[in-house]
């Protein structure tokens, strides 16, 4: 083992807590495991215990950890080159961008690659600009959540009080941009207490309302998530989605698609395909790069582009060992991966329905693919908030890791890797209902 290596592995319970109070974090939920190594869907600790991760590592690890196919791309890839400034080609990212459009909605061949999510959803808005105009303000969902650089922070929910409360993106306002807000279509429990196709309608309504009242100069774009991952694993409907682009054309705006968590988990390598919506720009960032850091938008041919006059200029625009994976992966998708998540994913969700039978406080169970919430209320479906941060903080003792979402975290993200098998699903399951019991007897 290389010496420096051997170093780090070995630190003491007494070192990391030293080495820990130099570290600082603006964001994560900290106070779980420390962990060690990971292998397929399973993670351990330094004590040497054991997890399945339901959060993929922030939703990052599609293939699970140590993939062995992404491990000896890494390898052989990082002996010929791994950093190139974003001015020089390479084969690798001819190869990612032209995989990318042949896979992309018809009509959408143009990538950009960029260093995180937060900055593809800020390239977006670049182009938008670019291309509509008298323009300046942009449109979000209620409760969507987009990134927290400053030019993203403006349009997640942790710079408004949705939650209750102010959260950490309202103190930077003086630096952020406003973005103009529109209703989200909840399917359960909507605020004004009518069906979802009235609720739907309404929205709708509401959009076009706001785009012609509302708004100074056009829209320059619609930034949405088919799903919405943070606001609670929303799955918006076809039929709304379809009329939002209908909005967008009639006010000569463009439907931004925020991909960052769908980007293959919902079973299909784009949500644009799987909801037959195609927008103007897609983002992606997590699990684009499997496992490895790398975003990046696709864009439609009819707008103009980016010019290579510092509009978009990153060190790190250029990893080729991140496009390397991405390469693989989606050549993993084809071959097996996007199937099986399809087919886990649905039997997750069957058998946390049936489990819902026992616990009706599993008020909703939300999933497309491997994109799963479960949203904790009580009888009269009100959000149940504490209940599931204590079902989360269980699960560490019964060897599950849950992910929490929901502006008001009363939602619990069941988001396995892809890989995943049916024993492994029946040991989620279990490990979960251990986890419920605690709380719910």
């Amino acid at each position: 083992m290389v010496e420096l290596l051997e170093k780090i592995y070995s630190l003491t319970d007494k070192e990391m807590e030293e080495c820990a109070g130099h570290l600082m974090l603006g964001g994560g939920t900290r106070g779980g495991p420390i962990l060690d190594h990971g292998k397929g869907v399973r993670v351990w600790d330094t004590s040497g215990k054991d997890y399945i991760d339901c959060t993929s590592q922030s939703w990052a690890l599609l293939l699970g950890y140590a993939n062995d196919e992404i491990n000896e791309i890494i390898r052989e890839h990082s002996t010929k080159m791994t950093h190139i400034h974003q001015g020089f080609d390479n084969k690798v990212r001819f190869y990612l961008a032209r995989e990318l459009a042949r896979r992309a909605p018809a009509g959408m061949n143009r990538v950009s690659f960029t260093v995180g999510g937060g900055p593809a959803i800020e390239a977006a808005m670049k182009i938008a600009f670019k291309n509509v105009q008298p323009s300046r303000e942009f449109v979000t969902l209620f409760d969507s959540y987009h990134g927290s650089t400053l030019g993203s922070m403006g349009a997640s929910w942790i710079s408004t009080k949705s939650a209750g409360k102010f959260y950490g993106g309202s103190r930077f306002l003086p630096l952020t941009r406003t973005f103009v807000r529109i209703p989200n279509p909840v399917t359960y429990r909507n605020p004004l207490g009518v069906s979802t196709e009235e609720y739907i309608d309404i929205c709708l309504t509401m959009t076009r309302e706001i785009f012609q009242r509302g708004v100074s100069g056009k829209p320059a774009g619609v930034i949405v998530e088919p799903i919405q991952a943070s606001a609670g694993q929303l799955i918006l409907p076809k039929r709304y989605l379809q009329g939002l682009r209908e909005i967008c054309d009639e006010f000569e705006t463009l439907l931004i698609f925020d991909e960052i968590q769908t980007f293959g988990r919902i079973g299909e390598t784009f949500a644009a395909n799987y909801f037959g919506v195609i927008p103007d720009i897609i983002c992606l960032g997590k699990s684009f790069g499997a496992g490895l850091p790398l975003a990046g938008i696709i864009i439609s041919d009819k707008l103009k582009g980016f010019e290579p006059d510092s509009e978009e200029l990153h060190t790190f625009a250029n990893p080729t060992l991140s496009m390397a994976c991405a390469c693989k992966q989606l050549e993993m998708f084809d071959n097996g991966v996007l199937a099986n998540g399809r087919t886990m994913g649905k039997y997750l969700g069957d058998k946390l329905k049936e489990l819902q039978k026992t616990y009706p406080q599993l008020g909703d169970i939300r999933q497309v693919g491997m994109h799963i919430g479960v949203e904790i209320t009580d009888e009269k479906m009100r959000p149940l908030a504490e209940e599931a941060g204590l079902i989360r903080k269980f699960g560490f003792k019964h060897g599950i890791i849950l992910g929490t979402g929901g502006v008001r975290k009363n939602v619990l993200k069941v988001k396995p890797p892809l890989i995943i098998n049916q024993a492994e699903c029946d040991e989620i399951i279990e490990k979960f209902k251990a986890s419920i019991k605690e709380v719910f007897g």
